[in-house]
């Protein structure tokens, strides 16, 4: 019952807040370019300061730890599934089928992750390590194969998709903001008050404003009209590699591969069985692909999240 409570009320500011943003959206306050607005600003400005302040904080050298090994295999089984059977089965392009490997492994580490965390494992120690391993691995390489499934056709022209490749560090405003994160992480710099403080302050704006710019959308309704059986199943499949696929992986490599202690196994476990991240929406809105197979991913491996967390807290607690 305690544990079922946590769960809930780490749940409850994404329901609100989506909620929230679909009352805005249905009552017409911010305005038809709301949705395009806010999620520009998450994207090129309030993630980017959350990514740096976040990165430049940690150490990237925790990545050897059989915990993370078996996270980073569940999350190479889960998002390589979305991407083929995006790709291969529903017949997307490679950008689309991003956005499905990203729908289907990228967990929602920080704001639903860490309150998770805290309630269950007793503190967020992994989770930490879970989001410097998708900020420094895993969004870089669905960040450059949406560059490159998205790139104009003078991209196309002879070492034009090799430039793209090699300057988008500096067009990217996330793969920047972790970057210079790094450089700093690695180098031991002590930024002063007046650089860190207003990058807290705009980088807590990143997770609530991507909430409410997905809330605006579920008012605005399905891309170009409703939805077909198709679409429908391409979601369902997606969910299910999120929801059910992630997990059941990184209890495999977690215990019959690496034989882990109880408490890293339930750690790795529960993470694995996070709900997609918000950052898939925003991702597929700014380079302008279809965002219901990522809106919908959200809302439904959110919902479905409640009951496999719940399982796997009641399977593998203490």
């Amino acid at each position: 019952m305690a544990a079922m409570h946590a769960l809930l009320s780490a749940f409850a500011p994404i329901w609100v807040l989506t909620g929230i943003g679909y009352a805005v959206g249905r009552g017409g306050l911010l305005g038809e370019q709301a949705e395009a607005v806010l999620g520009r600003f998450v994207f090129h400005v309030a993630m980017p300061a959350a990514l740096f302040t976040m990165v430049s904080g940690a150490s990237p050298d925790v990545f050897g730890h059989p915990s993370m090994v078996a996270f980073a295999a569940s999350t190479a089984v889960a998002a390589g599934s979305g991407f083929v059977l995006v790709r291969r089965v529903f017949g997307r392009g490679r950008a689309d089928a991003a956005i499905g490997a990203m729908s289907s492994g990228h967990v929602n580490s920080a704001n639903l992750g860490i309150p998770v965390a805290v309630q269950v494992l007793g503190d967020a120690s992994f989770v930490a390590q879970v989001i410097l391993f998708q900020v420094l691995v895993l969004s870089p390489v669905i960040l450059t194969l949406l560059d490159s499934g998205t790139r104009r056709e003078d991209g196309r022209r002879a070492g034009g998709g090799l430039r793209r490749m090699l300057t988008m560090p500096v067009r990217n405003p996330i793969i920047l903001a972790s970057l210079l994160g790094v450089v700093v992480s690695a180098t031991g710099l002590r930024l002063p008050a007046t650089v860190t403080h207003p990058c807290d302050v705009l980088g807590a704006a990143a997770v609530p404003t991507a909430l409410i710019t997905l809330g605006l959308s579920l008012h605005r309704g399905p891309d170009g009209g409703g939805r077909t059986r198709r679409d429908r199943a391409e979601t369902a499949v997606v969910v299910a590699v999120k929801t059910l696929g992630q997990p059941l992986a990184a209890l495999l490599v977690a215990g019959p591969l690496l034989h882990l202690p109880d408490h890293q196994l339930l750690a790795v476990v529960l993470c694995a069985a996070l709900p997609t991240a918000q950052n898939s929406f925003i991702y597929a809105r700014e380079y302008g692909l279809g965002t219901v197979l990522a809106r919908d991913a959200i809302v439904a491996s959110t919902l479905v999240s409640m009951v496999t967390l719940s399982v796997a807290t009641w399977a593998l607690g203490p």
